[in-house]
């Protein structure tokens, strides 16, 4: 089972290293980090802005 295995992985690295290039896996994160930024100060300002109005209200 072993040695089956070690082939098969190597196989497996070298065809997502062919396949995937690192400016899309880059371009990727960044992605998914401004996203995740934008949602997260959304977030924030509307937690703010109900905190804000809770108070005003009394």
């Amino acid at each position: 089972m072993s040695t089956f295995r070690f082939p098969l992985t190597i196989a497996f690295l070298l065809l997502f290293t062919f396949t995937l290039s690192s400016c899309d896996a880059i371009g990727t994160i960044f992605k998914a980090g401004a996203w995740t930024g934008l949602i997260g100060v959304f977030l924030i300002v509307l937690l703010l802005w109900l905190v804000v109005n809770r108070f005003r209200r009394r």
